[in-house]
Parts: C-alpha cells; sequence; structure tokens
C-alpha cells in the first residue's frame, strides 16, 4: 500500500477506536514518525494530508530540515494542492535530547516531546527567550521503569522539581505528558502501562499548577495505539505503519 493509503487505514482505525471508546476522533492526534526516512517520503505523507510529524534526533533532521525547505512551493506553484510547504508541518522532537544541543532543537521543532531533565528544561527555555519564543514540551516519563530508556520515573522528586519549576521557566509552555511503554508482541500488554500514565496526569492535575498544562498524553505506537487511544491517549505516533519498515542507517 501506498503511504496515502496507509495514512488513511491508520486514520480510520483511530477513528472507530474513539468512537468505540466514547472518545471524539478529533481528540486524538496522528503524529507520523520519521526517524530514518527520507525527505521525499515525508513529502509523501504531507500530500496526503499528514501534518504533524515526529523525529528522534536533531543531527538527522538538520540535513533534513535543508532538503525540505529548498522544496518550499514557489510564486508559480503556491496554487498547486498540497505542495509541501514547510512552514505548514509541523515537527516535533521525541527522541533524547542531550541538553548541549538545546539550542538547536529549539531553532528546529516547534516542539519537543522528551525533556526528561530540569536541567534540558532550563536549557530549552533559555534558548528559546533567545530568539523570542516559547516553545510547547511535553514531560517524557519512563512508566516501565525501564534502565535502558531515558524518562523521569512516576514518583521522581526531580518530576516535581520540574513542574514547581514552571512559574521561572516562561518561555517554555507546559502541555502535558509522553511515555514509550516496555514492548510486549501482545499490545494489550502495554494497556496497564497507559492506565498508569493517565493515572499520573491526574494526580498531578490534582495539585493546581496555573502554570503546568497537562492536557496532552502522547502514547501508543503503531502496534498499540488502539490500546493507548481507549485509556485517553490524546496524540499516537505511528511510523511503521504509515512509512513500512524503518531504514536502518550504518
Amino acid at each position: 500500500m501506498s503511504i496515502a493509503e496507509n495514512i488513511a487505514r491508520v486514520r480510520d482505525r483511530i477513528a472507530n477506536t474513539a468512537r468505540r471508546a466514547g472518545r471524539d476522533p478529533r481528540e486524538v492526534s496522528l503524529m507520523a514518525v520519521c526517524k530514518t526516512m527520507p525527505a521525499d517520503r515525508i513529502r509523501e505523507a504531507y500530500e496526503a494530508s499528514q501534518r504533524l510529524f515526529g523525529e528522534n534526533r536533531v543531527q538527522e533532521f538538520q540535513s533534513k530540515h535543508a532538503t525540505l525547505s529548498a522544496g518550499s512551493p514557489t510564486e508559480a506553484s503556491a496554487a498547486v494542492c498540497d505542495v509541501f510547504d514547510i512552514a505548514k508541518a509541523e515537527f516535533h522532537l521525541i527522541g533524547h535530547l542531550q541538553s548541549n544541543k538545546a539550542a538547536k532543537a529549539v531553532a528546529l521543532f516547534q516542539a519537543v516531546d522528551s525533556v526528561d531533565s530540569l536541567k534540558l528544561a532550563e536549557r530549552l527555555n533559555a534558548a528559546a527567550a533567545q530568539i523570542k519564543r516559547r516553545l510547547p514540551i511535553l514531560i517524557e516519563i519512563n512508566i516501565g521503569g525501564e534502565e535502558a530508556k531515558t524518562g523521569l520515573a512516576p514518583d521522581a522528586a526531580e518530576l516535581r522539581a520540574l513542574l514547581q519549576a514552571a512559574p521561572r521557566l516562561a518561555n517554555l509552555e507546559f502541555r502535558g505528558l509522553m511515555t514509550v511503554p516496555p514492548f510486549t508482541e501482545d499490545p494489550e500488554g502495554a494497556r496497564p502501562f497507559f492506565r498508569r500514565l493517565r493515572k499520573l496526569r491526574e494526580e498531578l492535575a490534582a495539585l493546581r499548577m496555573p502554570q503546568v498544562g497537562l492536557q496532552e498524553l502522547s502514547m501508543g505506537m503503531s502496534h498499540d495505539f488502539e490500546a493507548a487511544i481507549e485509556e485517553g491517549s490524546t496524540c499516537v505516533r505511528v511510523g511503521t505503519a504509515i512509512f513500512g519498515e524503518r531504514v536502518h542507517r550504518p
């Protein structure tokens, strides 16, 4: 199937699952995860009306950004439907970000969905202040307590410290939480972790921190996004089901 057909199929599944769960399908965003995918495949997705994309690495997207920017419409092509325009696409960083790359990330991405430390938040805030912008962020939670994964533990003191720091991090817009649960072949194996993240969001929201938005729950990928939607996800990050198997670079 083509990328356009894959996107249509995934959107149908999202809508059907949301309705089944008693939710409005418009509450769930589809993020096309394009890590390792070349620029022409991102353009294909854009031509199928996909606008929200997720990338894992600053350096990889930096080179793709240059290629995609060169493909933005000229006056002559502006009237053509769905000609790629990078200004109309939204790219989020969803992979681990080293704090020394914070300034590059702020310059390249519309949002960072993988903030996993107070230090990183402070660096992002300073970089955003430098260019006079407000950067939307999600806090990454290591919901399964896996040593090989980044993210803050649900009960970490640093998580509370990060939230309490929100008033002084004026150039960051706290929007919610993100997680990657432990992988299981059966999508149902991820459900308890999705439920745990939703409950954590509810616990944090009960603290009533006016400068911390917790409306977003980014959880669910190609093999388990339906369970995630049923448990309250507002954004599913889908790569393989849209683009096919990932291109592994040496």
